[in-house]
């Protein structure tokens, strides 16, 4: 079989550019003949946290590849994502929040939230039907963007678990998890995306895909075959790949077949493996997760009594205390005023705030004159180790990403 896989060492956006557009030259001779080419990426977009938590994609990869396809002539792009179903439910707009509009607008490039996309029907587990956004079906060539991130109910989610935002909407969503690895790969025998380009620059251990730990891999990995990118990434962070629920699967049906094996076998990752800590959660949510018990769950969670009470403040409160929601969906939003600058807390040689940065400003000297193009993702503001760059308005609903993350995202940037 023709694998095609390649690895990226990258930490600062020069990197990432550096590093990237070499790679991406040898996979040009997929891209459509026509300039005029519908060309789709779908970012990994499962809440509202910011890449530098292990959640999301990070803008500084999207901003690199719509830079390398536009700079090849193709101008027809959209960024297209369907976000949790409880920010979706929750009338939270993901897209917004982690800036990825603000950054399309800059490109000129076009966004689709697939919640609210038209729809083509496939088929899921027992004769289920769902429906996935059009959009997937119609570009031309088709860009997956998912984050390396370990995941609670399938063990990891990279490729094949990322595809599950090509659904439309919540109600469709709710449908994969009444099967949820048969489900997965039921969407991956439908979508198929032509190149996969992994956000591993800062990935997620443990309790993913939201409250677990960023881990600063400092790594992309570009490739052609879902099943193959997620096995590497499975012996990159050290993981049993029969723990991975999807891979497990495939292997049992024939998909992931021993020639996959033996060519992640055939090579040396030594250079950019380590040992990922395993998802494991609190006895009550592994309890309710079991296989055994989660369709009943799933049962009692469906009724409206139970979704009211999700809607509420104290239902929500209590179910993400318990763990059994990862999420903790904040109404608040945040209203970003520009930094101010402490240039006596500022670390002498330190680069951080520029090598974070997806719009490539000329930080810090760029504070001074108002840093015109900011995008307000506050990647800048999260990485300075001296703490010189201060916030300015209304933290919002991101004051519960500071509240978990910001000591470690200023320590392992």
């Amino acid at each position: 079989m023709g694998f095609r896989i390649d690895f990226i060492r990258a930490y600062s956006l020069r990197d990432i550019r550096q590093e990237l557009y070499p790679v991406l030259e040898k996979y040009q001779d997929l891209l459509p003949s026509s300039k005029t080419a519908s060309i789709l990426l779908k970012p990994n977009l499962n809440s509202n946290m910011n890449a530098l938590t292990g959640n999301t994609t990070d803008l500084r990869l999207l901003a690199a590849v719509i830079e390398f396809i536009k700079g090849k002539g193709y101008n027809n792009i959209t960024i297209g994502e369907g976000t949790n179903s409880g920010y979706y439910r929750n009338n939270i707009n993901v897209i917004s929040r982690t800036k990825v509009d603000r950054l399309a607008k800059y490109y000129g490039v076009k966004v689709v939230d697939f919640n609210h996309a038209r729809k083509v029907e496939i088929d899921f587990a027992d004769g289920v039907k769902a429906s996935v956004a059009k959009e997937c079906f119609e570009a031309d060539f088709f860009i997956n963007l998912p984050k390396l991130k370990t995941h609670f109910e399938v063990g990891m989610s990279v490729c094949l678990k990322s595809l599950m935002g090509c659904l439309v909407g919540q109600e469709n969503k709710k449908k994969t998890h009444k099967n949820l690895s048969r489900n997965i790969l039921n969407i991956n025998r439908r979508v198929k995306p032509q190149l996969h380009i992994v956000d591993a620059l800062i990935a997620m251990e443990g309790l993913g895909p939201t409250r677990g730990t960023p881990v600063n891999t400092g790594l992309i990995i570009v490739g052609t075959d879902p099943y193959l990118v997620d096995l590497a990434c499975a012996r990159i962070a050290d993981f049993d790949y029969r723990k991975i629920k999807t891979l497990k699967l495939a292997e049992d049906e024939g998909i992931l077949t021993q020639d996959y094996h033996q060519f992640i076998k055939s090579l040396d990752l030594s250079a950019v493996t380590r040992k990922f800590q395993e998802p494991k959660a609190n006895p009550l949510v592994s309890f309710i997760h079991h296989p055994k018990r989660q369709r009943y769950f799933l049962a009692l969670r469906n009724t409206p009594f139970f979704n009211y009470l999700c809607s509420t403040g104290l239902g929500g409160k209590i179910l993400f205390g318990t763990g059994l929601r990862q999420d903790n969906f904040i109404a608040e939003e945040m209203i970003f005023e520009g930094f101010s600058f402490n240039r006596n807390q500022c670390r002498a040689g330190c680069t951080k705030c520029a090598d974070y940065c997806p719009m490539g400003l000329k930080l810090p000297r760029e504070f001074d004159q108002g840093s015109q193009g900011c995008i307000g993702c506050l990647y800048c503001f999260l990485v300075c180790p001296g703490k010189a760059i201060e916030f300015k308005g209304r933290l919002g609903f991101m004051a519960e990403q500071l509240k978990q993350y910001e000591e470690i995202t200023r320590r392992i940037s």
